[in-house]
């Protein structure tokens, strides 16, 4: 089961010829899922192949470079004849400034909008087997973070310890494998415990919007098997970065470091630094012994299970 995530936007505030504003995709067994939409942020899809059937968008703050991508987004839906129904998240309180967004213009979809205001703490989406929950973040803006976390997964099958204990080849293996116990034909009841093993943990994909260094980020992201964190600064602007909202390269490092980060993003990088990220590398590898690294815009990174 495949989860992929296509960096569409990674530049800060203003963007450059290498960096266009905030927006990541994550496609996640086929549920295209919209984290932030900066400006140009439809281009990005088209220039990067994403595909453009997006169920949910999930904004973390109304600061332009993360949300002013939307009403292009939604009037090319509506020019492609879209039916399905599309769902906004953004943190509580700011429902009618992404109405607002959604109607500019005058615009009048023909497909469903829904738009839905989240706490920090809340669940935004409950699907099958994963759910995207809000966090807090410390940004000058009402601002919350988003984590894609999937349900465990069952333990393996051992099919060998089945055999030995005589269960049929066929449907008893499904049956035992899905928690039923099974009854062989000389009355001995097989149990799932003997031949599943221990439940096996999903993937949590974090992304945290625009954020000071958090100990409610370090919090959600504990175990991340990704952790997409700002860092638009490296430690040559750190008073920039605490005065504006931020975080430096170290600092993002740092908290994956804490919370045990399997690989780490570093995003929003401001355009002062052109296209030369190497210090913010060099102070995010010293912090961070896990993966860490700079996506281009464009670029695509799969998150493997833990046990993979």
């Amino acid at each position: 089961m495949s989860m992929r995530v296509t960096f569409l936007g990674t530049g800060g505030a203003v963007p450059t010829t290498e960096r266009n504003l905030s927006a990541v995709m994550v496609n996640r067994e086929g549920d295209r899922l919209l984290f932030d939409a900066g400006e140009g942020t439809q281009r990005q899809m088209m220039r990067f192949g994403t595909g453009f059937t997006v169920s949910d968008v999930f904004v973390t703050h109304l600061h332009g470079d993360h949300v002013l991508g939307l009403p292009g987004l939604v009037q090319t839906w509506d020019f492609n004849d879209r039916e399905a129904p599309l769902t906004v998240y953004a943190p509580a309180g700011t429902e009618a400034e992404i109405e607002s967004l959604v109607h500019a213009a005058g615009n009048q979809p023909s497909y469903p909008v829904h738009v839905y205001g989240v706490e920090p703490g809340e669940v935004a989406v409950r699907r099958d087997d994963y759910e995207v929950r809000a966090f807090r973040t410390d940004h000058d803006a009402n601002s919350i973070g988003y984590a894609l976390v999937e349900d465990d997964r069952k333990g393996r099958f051992d099919r060998e310890r089945a055999e030995e204990l005589g269960v049929p080849v066929g449907p008893a293996f499904s049956r035992l494998h899905d928690g039923e116990p099974v009854e062989l034909e000389d009355g001995t009841v097989v149990r799932p415990e003997q031949v599943v093993g221990d439940p096996r943990p999903g993937r949590r994909f974090v992304y945290t919007g625009d954020t000071r260094p958090s100990d409610d980020v370090a919090a959600v992201a504990e175990g991340a098997d990704m952790l997409v964190h700002e860092a638009t600064f490296a430690d040559d602007r750190i008073e920039r970065a605490r005065k504006t909202g931020h975080s430096t390269a170290r600092q993002a490092a740092e908290l994956a470091a804490e919370a045990g980060v399997v690989r780490l993003a570093l995003t929003h990088i401001s355009s002062r630094y052109g296209g030369d990220v190497s210090d913010h590398l060099r102070e995010a590898r010293e912090a961070f012994d896990g993966e860490a690294f700079v996506p281009e815009d464009g670029e695509v990174r799969e998150v493997p299970f833990p046990d993979a």
